[in-house]
């Protein structure tokens, strides 16, 4: 998800960047894109470390904080790791493998002539008995 990507192409004042890729899937209409990033690592002037998150060029807030559905203006926003996206619509596309037909059912044997199987009819008691313990 992440790699350094060293001292060049820094902006002014930047110590380092880091790419990260994440996959966003809106929970309220299904949308779903992906989006890289550069954060930009800077020290201001008292020293305090901060971010800059640079998608396309531009700076951003982090899609971390609080991601909105570009398509339905939806905060409610699943982050995920990149890739899960483009793989669920390629299995869209995929062609769908259709299982084979199940073949001949076998049926159990009736009871030959005279012999009757005793039916035992079930009681709850019956299905809680192994549940329950002798009080002591």
């Amino acid at each position: 998800m992440s790699e350094i990507a060293g001292q060049t192409g820094l902006r002014a004042g930047a110590s380092a960047v880091v790419n990260e890729s994440y996959s966003f899937a809106c929970m309220r209409c299904g949308h779903g894109w992906e989006q890289s990033y550069e954060i930009e690592h800077h020290t201001d002037a008292a020293g305090h470390e901060f971010v800059l998150y640079v998608a396309d060029g531009k700076v951003v807030p982090s899609p971390l904080s609080k991601p909105e559905c570009h398509h339905c203006d939806s905060h409610v926003v699943r982050i995920m790791r990149p890739g899960r996206v483009a793989s669920a619509r390629d299995a869209v596309h995929r062609p769908s493998r259709v299982p084979p037909p199940a073949g001949p059912v076998e049926v159990p044997a009736a009871p030959a002539d005279g012999e009757e199987r005793e039916h035992h009819h079930w009681h709850l008691s019956d299905l809680l008995h192994p549940f329950q313990r002798k009080a002591s």
